[in-house]
């Protein structure tokens, strides 16, 4: 695991000194620790270096082979290709094996160089090969090339900034701001999309001109042409196998040979159509698929262990750990002091079962000290306040290992959220005479109290009523939306709108526009239709898949673990578990009010009853009661001080009327001030280098 930086250029003028790489490099330091390496070099033997060339930086955390034997960059035998890599390959053994039996040979026991000599074996159909998680760059000099890639979810990220005469990458914007004349313009749709999911969607980042790879896809770059990118995994067309009768075995080849299908899932035969599948059998299959992506996941030279929430997630894959070792598990959980929030005795119990050798971290959390760290690591606008606990929880636990399992994937792929219960609900209201919706959503509405206790039941069922008669996509978006249009209308300044007139047709008139013209819903939209195929509430689930899962949660976790040094792996996330559980209905997932149903069914020898009959309870932290208490003074100062440099684009009377609501416990808008809070800390970070 580590961090990856790097350039090519076609002009003087662009050119990367070693220097400049040096200080990218190094601002990667805590994804790597423990090791550094760069290299420059001309594009093309007898051209100067200073006219055209290419250069690599990587900073190395060590997992697997200790020893220097896969220091990067990694260069091939010939010294003609050479590779920075992020991530892991867990399946290297058996792709070396494979390697070895087509006559390759190998100087180093890393997965470093299986990557290299499966892209110098296979080209761009080794991406379908690798069951891992990783962003990376190869120049290869023979094809006069630069491959950028990332891993199928998302887990690894990867920007980029592409010019005329040269293409910046890194794996985090910190490094590509190191390099000369990278623009600081926020991206103004950009920031109109935060304010709506709480993160900056790809292939959009904060900057304007500065983009982020999206997950299951690479770049190809050429001197003097257009690059290329295109994705190599398609979610939809698996997730739409339900209408056919099922795949042949040469069927699944040419799917396994266009990157569709993961070689190690299909390896067997032809893919089993689970759609009409037994439940039996897709349970069955499901937990060898389980086993076999957390088998590979405890391939380690590090001391490793597993988070333990008390969750139905982590549980199942602390328990399948400890089927795979001969010595005890290590496992981590964090408490809180609010009851509401600490779930340590669940995972103390389960731990108790297990035989693991457990340790709890009780902290306070400290936002008022944290968040400017927590705002400066994710480097742009970043609201989901779950990332407090989650980095405590790498701090703490990178204290004793190395490596930790976790389990994310489960909710978006088995249907865990109750966002995927309430959407199945709205189906079933969709049949109601439209007179009933209207009474639902006007007075049934009206008559439930407002509650501010983020996890009130009444809460929750009044902001479903509030959606009954939506489209689906519309409706959804108002579950998960921190700032919907209507609200987004009043908190834009005509100043926001005036600004945008250059590059958005729809800001063209110095005015702010009807809610219906505010419209970044296109984000979860694309990604609905394409599964179109399926069930409302299935088609949900995969929309989070290409959006909320890598643009928050494994962003979240992603930067909360590598900024302490940690590696994270997630066993349910592994591409043949992923490409099952995208083919099981949804009667199989979500049975009643039961989420999750098929995976808790798969283990539930590992499943105590306590942990198998809770309630979804998220990681979260008590914001509402912190913006009435500890952290009132520090939002009141960063949101309203008159004397530091802020863009006018929020209207100053609707966020003092946030406040004053919040502090008066007339609605909880803990959400949306925090999303405030975090964008005015960030603004404030950029040194004066930001430009609207």
């Amino acid at each position: 695991m580590c961090g990856i930086c790097g350039a090519v250029w076609t002009k003087g003028s662009y050119a990367v000194d070693q220097e400049t790489l040096d200080s990218a490099t190094d601002a990667l330091r805590r994804r790597g620790p423990d090791d550094r390496g760069t290299f420059r070099r001309p594009l093309t033997k007898g051209v100067p270096l200073e006219e055209k060339g290419v250069a690599f930086g990587h900073r190395r955390l060590a997992i697997i082979d200790l020893s220097s034997a896969g220091r990067q960059p990694f260069v091939n035998a010939d010294q003609t290709i050479w590779l920075t890599f992020n991530g892991e390959i867990y399946n290297y053994v058996e792709l070396r094996e494979e390697l070895r039996s087509r006559g390759r040979v190998f100087r180093t026991e890393t997965d470093v160089e299986v990557l290299l000599q499966a892209y110098e074996e296979y080209g761009l159909e080794c991406l379908a090969k690798f069951n891992g998680m990783f962003a990376f760059a190869i120049w290869d000099e023979p094809r006069q090339r630069l491959l950028l890639a990332r891993d199928r979810v998302g887990k690894k990220p990867l920007v980029y900034r592409l010019e005329a005469n040269r293409l910046l990458f890194a794996s985090e914007l910190k490094s590509l701001r190191k390099f000369p004349n990278v623009p600081r313009e926020v991206d103004l749709v950009a920031l109109r999309q935060y304010l709506t999911y709480q993160y900056v969607p790809h292939p959009r980042t904060i900057y304007r001109g500065v983009s982020k790879l999206p997950p299951a896809s690479y770049m190809l770059w050429r001197e003097g042409e257009e690059p290329i990118v295109e994705r190599y995994w398609r979610v939809e067309e698996l997730a739409n196998f339900d209408d056919r009768v099922g795949l042949s075995s040469d069927e699944a080849a040419k799917l396994r040979a266009s990157g569709v299908l993961g070689a190690a899932a299909t390896s067997s035969g032809g893919v089993p159509n689970l759609s009409r599948a037994s439940f039996d059998e897709a349970r069955r299959e499901l937990r060898r698929r389980l086993e076999d992506a957390v088998r590979l996941r405890m391939r380690c030279d590090t001391p490793f262990g597993a988070f333990l929430s008390g969750g139905i997630d982590s549980t199942i894959v602390a328990g399948l750990m400890r089927n795979f070792s001969s010595e005890k598990i290590r496992t981590f959980s964090i408490g809180f002091a609010q009851k509401e929030y600490d779930e340590t005795p669940f995972a103390r119990r389960t731990a108790e079962r297990f035989g693991t050798e457990h340790t709890e971290f009780f902290v306070e959390p400290q936002a008022k000290e944290l968040l400017p760290e927590l705002v400066y690591q994710y480097d742009e606008p970043f609201a989901d306040s779950s990332a407090i606990p989650t980095w405590y929880l790498c701090q703490t636990t990178r204290r004793e290992v190395t490596v930790a399992l976790g389990g994310d994937g489960g909710d978006e792929f088995f249907c865990g959220y109750d966002r995927y219960k309430a959407a199945k609900l709205s189906l079933a209201l969709d049949a109601i005479p439209g007179w009933l919706k209207k009474l639902l959503a006007g007075p049934v509405r009206a008559a439930i109290p407002n509650s501010v206790r983020q996890r009130s039941p009444l809460r929750r069922a009044k902001r479903f009523l509030e959606t009954v008669g939506m489209d689906v996509v519309e409706q959804y978006l108002q579950w998960i939306a921190i700032f919907n249009r209507s609200r987004t209308t009043e908190l834009l300044s005509d100043e926001y709108w005036s600004a945008c007139r250059e590059f958005e047709p729809d800001a063209a008139a110095f005015r702010r526009p009807s809610a219906d013209e505010l419209d970044v819903v296109d984000f979860l939209n694309d990604a609905y239709a394409q599964f179109a195929k399926r069930d409302v509430t299935t088609a949900i689930s995969f929309a989070d898949v290409l959006t909320y899962l890598p643009c928050d949660i494994l962003t979240k976790v992603d930067i909360a673990s590598m900024s302490n040094s940690l590696e994270t792996r997630a066993p349910l996330l592994d591409p043949n578990v992923v490409e099952l559980a995208l083919q099981i209905p949804l009667k199989y997932k979500l049975k009643g009010r039961v989420g999750k149903y098929i995976l808790r069914e798969a283990c539930r020898d590992l499943l105590p009853d306590e942990i198998d009959a809770r309630p979804k309870t998220g990681f979260g932290v008590p914001l509402d009661s912190w913006f009435r208490g500890e952290l009132n003074g520090t939002l009141k100062e960063i949101l309203f001080d008159k004397s530091t440099r802020q863009a006018p684009y929020f209207n100053r009377a609707y966020v003092e009327r946030l406040v004053k609501e919040h502090e008066e416990r007339q609605f909880d808008h803990a959400a949306r001030l925090w999303s405030l809070l975090v964008f005015r800390l960030w603004e404030s970070q950029q040194d004066g280098e930001v430009s609207f």
